[in-house]
């Protein structure tokens, strides 16, 4: 764990509701960075991966499991926590700085593990792997969700969302 320097002084930390809703909402995994700031508390300033634990330790508070749970409750779960005995409302922002890599293999030019950006599809996908091979079939592409098994695979377009830790498949063409 490292504690991240503070912010500039006179700068306050983006407001909880200039995030997406689609960054706010999302679950937080294993091997996700987050930033925690807390409005005029550069000691509560903290930037974590987050481990195969799923917790991380917090100035105040002790361990805290993220895990699980969506940027906005983990945010929640820190207001209320440093609510009355260290904190008179407390301005917590949590935000994800860099997301769990997504995976691609079979006929893609480069198969492997690739940083997620938000709205990522199918399609972006291949195309910062590389693209597809001569052999791809376009038709049979697959998609493994995070923590699920081969055979839970389901077929997919290219216009299919893909999720962090999520694993695309592009099988070989029979022509």
């Amino acid at each position: 764990m490292h504690i991240a320097p503070a912010a500039p002084p006179g700068t306050a930390p983006v407001a909880a509701n200039a995030v997406s809703s689609e960054e706010r909402d999302y679950r937080l995994g294993v091997g996700d960075v987050i930033r925690i700031d807390v409005h005029n508390e550069p000691d509560l300033t903290l930037e974590v991966q987050l481990p195969t634990t799923g917790t991380f330790d917090y100035p105040f508070l002790g361990t805290i499991r993220a895990v699980g749970l969506t940027v906005a409750q983990l945010q929640n779960r820190l207001t209320e926590g440093l609510s009355g005995d260290y904190l008179i409302n407390p301005a917590v922002n949590v935000r994800v700085t860099q997301y769990r890599p997504f995976y691609v293999r079979g006929q893609v030019r480069n198969s492997g593990g690739f940083p997620y950006i938000l709205g990522l599809t199918v399609e972006k996908a291949i195309t910062v792997a590389g693209g597809f091979t001569d052999r791809a079939s376009l038709k049979n592409i697959y998609l493994i969700k995070e923590n699920a098994t081969q055979e839970s695979r389901v077929k997919v377009g290219l216009d299919s969302p893909v999720a962090p830790g999520d694993t695309i498949i592009v099988e070989e063409s029979l022509f």
